[in-house]
């Protein structure tokens, strides 16, 4: 539950720092006439909407679990990254055609973005950098594949900024396309983000697993002392949890009680090299031939 908490706390950061850039921006964009500002404004509002709909679900993720949801409700966190990805690329194609647009408007030639513009852009790209990397970190030490993917969504809102400020350039050595076009790579950043949340998410949703780490947990559990075999391993995601299951063989020989204590190191051992909570542990006897 701690560990959740402070995922929510990455969260709510992210959706404070979107909703001043996402005003800042749209506000600035307009006064000085930057399309690629105006876009990423956009872009940053999409954001808020995406990191709200993940804190929300992050609060889900905390009830109890009750007779309706034996299980808890931690899969609450990725049903809301997966409308948060929705939402993204709904945005993102909203972007993209008005940036399309904007480069086939014969009044566009008139007008060059204000540097103000790219000072604001500059500065977003800071600040989005720094938030990357806390939220990475924070995503890390609580296993947070919702605030993983908020995380992700702050360097690409980085990068974002950093291409408008190449665009404003563009526009000031009388490249005047190069604004609008950035809008239109701007949109593609956000559908292409949009589109790996959706991915990662529905990978775990339909229980997916990293089958490297599934390699790694069976080589360190074959190797605890009395496990003869591991005959099978499997594990999914509830929210930012773990759940393993294994079938491990022992000596028939063995007590209930000894093979009991062979099982309870397996869960130690997943939880304080792994920090996995829930390991079910299946005991077989070995076939002796």
């Amino acid at each position: 539950m701690e560990r959740k908490g402070k995922a929510e706390a990455g969260a709510f950061i992210s959706i404070v720092a979107y909703i001043a850039l996402a005003v800042s921006k749209l506000s600035v964009g307009y006064i000085a006439h930057s399309d690629g500002v105006k876009a990423d404004g956009w872009n940053n509002f999409s954001d808020v909407i995406a990191s709200i709909a993940v804190y929300i679900g992050m609060k889900i993720a905390k009830k109890p679990r009750d007779h309706n949801h034996p299980y808890g409700h931690s899969r609450a966190e990725n049903i809301s990254s997966l409308i948060a990805a929705f939402m993204m690329m709904s945005i993102g194609i909203d972007v993209m055609t008005e940036g399309v647009l904007a480069l086939f408007r014969p009044e566009k030639e008139e007008n060059a973005p204000d540097l103000l513009a790219s000072f604001v852009a500059v500065a977003s790209a800071f600040v989005m950098l720094s938030i990357y990397s806390f939220n990475i970190r924070l995503a890390k030490r609580t296993n947070s594949l919702a605030l993983a993917a908020v995380a992700k969504d702050n360097l690409s809102d980085a990068l974002v900024s950093i291409g408008t400020v190449v665009g404003i350039a563009g526009a000031q050595i009388k490249l005047l396309w190069l604004d609008p076009l950035v809008a239109v790579l701007i949109g593609g950043v956000i559908c292409k983000t949009a589109w790996e949340v959706f991915m990662e998410t529905s990978h775990t949703l339909t229980d997916g697993f990293d089958e490297q780490r599934l390699t790694a947990y069976k080589r360190e559990i074959a190797a605890i002392s009395g496990v003869k075999d591991v005959a099978d391993i499997k594990a999914r995601m509830l929210g930012n949890d773990i759940v393993l299951e294994v079938t491990i063989h022992v000596d028939p020989h063995l007590t209930v009680a000894k093979s009991h204590e062979i099982a309870d190191e397996v869960e130690r051992l997943m939880k304080n090299r792994y920090n996995i909570e829930a390991t079910h542990v299946h005991i077989e006897p070995e076939k002796i031939p």
